[in-house]
Order: C-alpha cells, then sequence, then structure tokens
C-alpha cells in the first residue's frame, strides 16, 4: 500500500472554488470583482479576459477583511497579474521550485517523525504518537494566504474542475496541463488546527492497525489442537488473509476455516483484549474462550475500538466539508477531485463487474478445483498463481537465505531491475533513490516528495529472515517505489509529478508482485499461465470491488448519522457488509449473511482509499495487456514518466484505451474456454 505525504495528499482533497457560503466569508462584494476586472482588461486587452475573470474571481473567494480592503482588492489583481506570458513562466518555475522545497522537506519531517510508529524500534509511548501526530504542513495554506503568495498563485493560474479538465484538456499542452495544475493548489482555505485533527486520527488509526496482531501458535481448536507454528505472528487483516490464502492444500482448510473466526470476532469486536498481541494466553476461537495454564482465563472483550478509529476519521474530514463547498463531502473530495473519478461512475463500474455472467463460471471452475462448496473466505482463492502448487515452507526456506536482513533486500534491488530489462545505468539510479526498512506493519511504501529524498520501502522481517509473504509484499512495494521514483524524477514538470490516482501505484505494484518467483528464478512453463493470470485478476477484482462497495456505503451512512457512537458504526458496518454479501456474493457462494467484507484495516487507517484496488487491478491487467512483447522496462519507463493527469488522458497514453472493465472480461471468457478443454 503506498503512503503519501500529508501536505500533498491534503492540498489535493481540499479543493472547490468557493461558492455559496464562501462567498459569504468573502469581504468582496460583486460589484468590486467586475470593477476590478474590467480595470485589468483595460489595461491589458481583452487577450486574457478569461484568465482575468477566472483569476478575480477566483481571488475575491478567498479574500477577507484580514486580507485588505475593498479598495486593497482592486490594487493587489491591478498589479499582480501577469499578462507577459514569459514573466508567467517565470513565475510558474519559482513557484514550482519553491513547492518541491516545501513538500519534500514536510514529508522527509513526517517521515522521520513517525519512525518509531512505523519501524520495530521498541515499544510505542504517547510521545511517539503525539510527534507521529504532529503535521508540520497544517499551516502551509494559512501562511501562503497570509503572505499573499496564495493569491498571486490564484489570481494567475486558474483552476479548473474535473469536467472542464476533461473537455479542455484535449488541446492542453504539457505546460498548460503543469499551468492547471498550479490551479489546483490554493482551493481552500482551512485551519491549520483542522488540518493538524485529520493527521493525528490518520496516526492514531495506522498505530492501532500496525500493532493489531494475532499470536497464531497461541490459537486451539474444540479438541486444543494447534494448528499453527508458536512462533507465527500475523497483523489484521494483511497477515492473516495471506496466511489463509496459502493453505490451499490437502490439508489447509482446518486453517482457514479458524483464520475466518478469529477476523469475524475482530469484525464483530468482541475478540478478547487480552490475545490481541500477546503469546501469554490460548484462544479458542471458535468457543471464544481464552486459556491460562489449561484452565479458562477471565477475560473482557476489545472495546470498539476499531469503530471508533473509523468513527474520529470520520469527524476530522467532516470538519472540513464546509471549506469545500463545491465539494462539500469527503466522499466528493475523495473520487471527484483527488482520484478524479466520480464515486458513482466508479460504483458503477464495480457493480456492472461483480455482476457479469463471468463471476458464476469462474466460481463453479475454483469450486471444481478445490473439490467442495465455496466457503465465504474463498474470495480469496489463491489457486491460479503458480505458487499455489507450492510449499510455502519451501519458498520461506529461500527468502530467508536469500534475504536475512533489510539491508541484503536493499543490495538486491538493483539485480531485481536488470532481471526486468532495465538498464544497468537506470536500475542503479532508480535503486539509488530508495532505501529498505523493517516494518513494524504490514509494510508500505512511502514515496519521496523532493528529488534530493528517498522513497521508503517497508515490509515485516522477522528475526530469522524475510520469510516468502513479506517477501512478496516486498516485491509489490518496490514497485510503488519504481512508480514514485520514475514519476518524481523523470516528469518534466515538479507540479505534474505522480500519477492520476492512487490506483495508478497500485496497478504497477501488482505488476511487480506477479512476478515475485519468476524474479526468485523460479519459471512458470504452463502454456495457460496467461489465462490463469486473467482469472486471477478477475478473482481479485470480485473480491476487492464488493469490499469497496462496503467501504463506499459505511461513508455514506456516517454522513446520514454524524452523531452515532461506536457501537451503532459497528452495528451498521456489519448489516452494509451482510448486504453487500448477500447481493452480490450469497447467490454464488451459497451462504448468507456473511460479514467478512468488513475485515478490511484500509477501511480503519486509509478512509476511501480501498476503490483504489480494483481500479488498480483494471488498469494492471490493461497495461500487461500493452507491454506483452515489449521491453518491460522500456514501457514502463514511457507509461509512468507521463505524470498526474487526469486518469482516461493517462490511460490514452499508456495504452490507447480509456479504464475499462471490457478487456479484462474478454480474457475471463478466453481463460475460462482454454481452461475447460
Amino acid at each position: 500500500m503506498k503512503k503519501v505525504s500529508v501536505i500533498f495528499l491534503t492540498i489535493m482533497l481540499l479543493g472547490g472554488i468557493l461558492t455559496t457560503k464562501a462567498q459569504k466569508m468573502s469581504a468582496i462584494d460583486q460589484n468590486t470583482i467586475q470593477k476590478t476586472i474590467k480595470s485589468i482588461v483595460t489595461k491589458y486587452g481583452e487577450t486574457n479576459s478569461f484568465r482575468i475573470t477566472k483569476g478575480v474571481t477566483q481571488t475575491a473567494a478567498f479574500w477577507t477583511l484580514k486580507d485588505g480592503t475593498a479598495q486593497e482588492f482592486e490594487t493587489f489583481c491591478t498589479d499582480n497579474f501577469i499578462n507577459d506570458p514569459v514573466k508567467l513562466e517565470l513565475v510558474f518555475q519559482k513557484i514550482s521550485t519553491n513547492l518541491e522545497v516545501l513538500f519534500g522537506n514536510y514529508n522527509k519531517i513526517s517521515v522521520d517523525l513517525k519512525l518509531p510508529l512505523h519501524l520495530n524500534m521498541g515499544d510505542i509511548l504517547p510521545v511517539d504518537e503525539i510527534f507521529g501526530g504532529y503535521d508540520a504542513s497544517a499551516h502551509f495554506n494559512d501562511d501562503l494566504f497570509n503572505n499573499k503568495v496564495a493569491f498571486i498563485t490564484l489570481l494567475n493560474f486558474p483552476f479548473y474542475s474535473l469536467k472542464e479538465k476533461t473537455e479542455l484538456s484535449k488541446n492542453w499542452t504539457r505546460q498548460q496541463w503543469a499551468y492547471a495544475r498550479v490551479g489546483d493548489l490554493f482551493t481552500s482555505r482551512v485551519p491549520s488546527d483542522l488540518l493538524l485533527k485529520v493527521s493525528e486520527a490518520t496516526t492514531n488509526s495506522e498505530t492501532y492497525i500496525s500493532d493489531y496482531n494475532i499470536c497464531m501458535g497461541n490459537l486451539v481448536d474444540t479438541k486444543g489442537k494447534v494448528l499453527f507454528p508458536k512462533d507465527l505472528k500475523l497483523i489484521t487483516h494483511w497477515g492473516l488473509r495471506d496466511e489463509l490464502k496459502s493453505n490451499y492444500n490437502k490439508t489447509g482448510l482446518e486453517k482457514q476455516k479458524m483464520i475466518y473466526e478469529v477476523m469475524k470476532h475482530i469484525i464483530q469486536q468482541d475478540i478478547p483484549q487480552q490475545v490481541i498481541n500477546n503469546n501469554k494466553l490460548t484462544w479458542n476461537p471458535f468457543t471464544n474462550k481464552a486459556f491460562e495454564n489449561e484452565k479458562e482465563a477471565a477475560v473482557t472483550p476489545e472495546a470498539d475500538t476499531r469503530y471508533l478509529m473509523l468513527l474520529n476519521n470520520f469527524k476530522a474530514q467532516k470538519a472540513l466539508d464546509i471549506y469545500n463547498p463545491q465539494y462539500p463531502t469527503y466522499i466528493s473530495r475523495t473520487f471527484e477531485q483527488s482520484m478524479e473519478m466520480p464515486q458513482e461512475e466508479v460504483e458503477k463500474l464495480f457493480i456492472k463487474f461483480m455482476t457479469s455472467p463471468q463471476v458464476n463460471e469462474v466460481a463453479k471452475l475454483i469450486s471444481k478445483r478445490l473439490g467442495r462448496k465455496l466457503e465465504p473466505f474463498d474470495i480469496w482463492y489463491d489457486g491460479f498463481k503458480p505458487r499455489s502448487t507450492m510449499k510455502e515452507s519451501d519458498l520461506d526456506a529461500q527468502t530467508k537465505q536469500l534475504y536475512p536482513n533489510k539491508d541484503a533486500f536493499e543490495k538486491e534491488l538493483p539485480f531485481i531491475l536488470k532481471k526486468l530489462g532495465f538498464t544497468p545505468e537506470k536500475a542503479a539510479y532508480i535503486t539509488s533513490k530508495i532505501t529498505v526498512d523493517a516494518a513494524r506493519g504490514s509494510g508500505h511504501a512511502w514515496g519521496a516528495q523532493m528529488k534530493s529524498d528517498k522513497a521508503r520501502l517497508r515490509t515485516r522481517i522477522n528475526a530469522d529472515g524475510m520469510n516468502y509473504k513479506g517477501y512478496n509484499i516486498a516485491v509489490h512495494e518496490f514497485g510503488h517505489n519504481v512508480e514514485q521514483t520514475i514519476s518524481l524524477n523523470d516528469v518534466d514538470y515538479y507540479v505534474l509529478n505522480g500519477v492520476p490516482n492512487t490506483a495508478f501505484t497500485e496497478a504497477l505494484a501488482f505488476i511487480f508482485q506477479k512476478r515475485d518467483l519468476e524474479l526468485l528464478g523460479i519459471k512458470n512453463d504452463d502454456a495457460n499461465k496467461d489465462h490463469y493470470l486473467a482469472l486471477d485478476n478477475f478473482w481479485a477484482c470480485y473480491e476487492i470491488m464488493g469490499v469497496s462497495l462496503v467501504d463506499m456505503a459505511v461513508w455514506k451512512w456516517m454522513y446520514q448519522n454524524p452523531n452515532a457512537t461506536p457501537a451503532q458504526l459497528k452495528a451498521q458496518v456489519i448489516i452494509i457488509a451482510k448486504e453487500v454479501w448477500n447481493k452480490y456474493y450469497a447467490p454464488v457462494f451459497g451462504s448468507k449473511d456473511e460479514p467478512i467484507l468488513a475485515i478490511y484495516s484500509h477501511m480503519i487507517d486509509s478512509p476511501l482509499y480501498l476503490s483504489a484496488y480494483p481500479v488498480g487491478h483494471l488498469i494492471d491487467f490493461q497495461i500487461e495487456k500493452q507491454i506483452a512483447g515489449k521491453n518491460f522496462a522500456t514501457e514502463i519507463q514511457r507509461i509512468y514518466s507521463y505524470g498526474k493527469i487526469i486518469p482516461n488522458v493517462w490511460m490514452m497514453h499508456a495504452v490507447n484505451k480509456e479504464v475499462s472493465i471490457d478487456p479484462m472480461l474478454e480474457a475471463t471468457t478466453e481463460a475460462l474456454k482454454a481452461i475447460k478443454k
């Protein structure tokens, strides 16, 4: 999972030219606006009347009494509007340079302050959480409005809505795109104390999740049997899910059922608090009883902490709504502004996919391969991957020997890129900008925001080395890091650095992750490997799209019930998870009212991030088709050096098609025909 700097994410989310309520906060009336526009047009002529009108209107929306009188507003606009294109480009370059200084250092401060939370540096102390929740960028907007830099930017670089970008960008040059991204910078004036609260809520939920582990060797079934190794410790939900996926073998069903019982207790929050991150007690998840020295222990269920964290994130984000009337909810800011894909369209895309006839056909194939009816946790069926036929213990032994510590894996990074077709020079360049850490949590990738800094690759590394799960995650995160490095260092304008939204970086992470065995030297000579890859992608989309629908529905419910308690939210999350299951999964799996879709940790520590995964899978599939038969490295560098353009424009550049479910559905149909032969 990709992590981004707080300031950059905040700025891209807090958009919308303020109208209605914002105008009430403005000290500038319509007469002053029209007078100022006329004054500047008289001074420079009609050539730039569009920019003049939009710039003055934008500036007026944020001008308050403390910024000056109406006359001072008119004087400021007349004096600071830049009519000369050469001077405008010079100002643009200076803004870009200084943004890199600010964003880059804000990001580095945030990364360093969170080190005790993200890395294995001993127990987390309250002071660590306080520093980790501090956001050095929180005063960015305040400061740049106060010193008038924000007003100079608003006056000279128009903001364009998503609809306008879609219509106008067909004829834009790269420079015009860069100017438009500068226009996205100051489209909200949120008080710094509210931004700090967002950072605190996010950091607290991240810490809660990253330190939420289940000691699997302490689990027993109804006969008192231990199924997992004594030292196996898994984070929820990623570790539990990956362990479940690794047990698609003759003896794995018993383990899978036990893991699902653990998940249900986490969702319900009746898991004993004393068994979380604690190996002192044994626990039977089937009866939900804990034992100490073979005697039943007195335990208490976890408080509804999971849902309190979700609620705190909601409240922190909702407090920003009044400053974003054009995007009046966190939902609209996430989809329409940050993702630049309207939520309604994303939802329709997912539903169309999940109700396609291919779902039932793939489900029947999985059931046949398993030799049994589907269980709810088979949404994570992993049998289409080559590793499903291998012993994970053998893979563990290989990765532990190769990567006994983080330094060993970091040294391997240039060789991984060379195996993928990157030149020695480019491989060395990219990996010189990436550093590896042993993560406290499941792992993540945190990109740099200035070219002189490094991206961070984090994965779990045990005392005896990196097991296969850690390696698989590391390869995924490395894909993020490669994207982060290329899209920062190889893009022509700093303000265009990055990708359209997080789905696009997830796509490259998936592309890397699928090659993990190949990078270990394990070849797949199966003639149907491409068909199995299509089926694996299809099933992964089917799974995560349902989870995304739950995530969206939960946020809609919180907006309708802003005063809900954690207990009420818990009850509703479970209701929503069951409703989505009953609608899109029960007809396929044959069981109703399953809560499994509510287990995802992303819902708790990464608000509304989940939709990035299925869209990422779709993009991943389309890119794979594009690069088939071509040089992997050359194509990846071409595609990911295009920068932060709206999604469908980026996709046309990358694969000559917009984001679509059709290529995957068509490939799935072909795969089903081939596999059944």
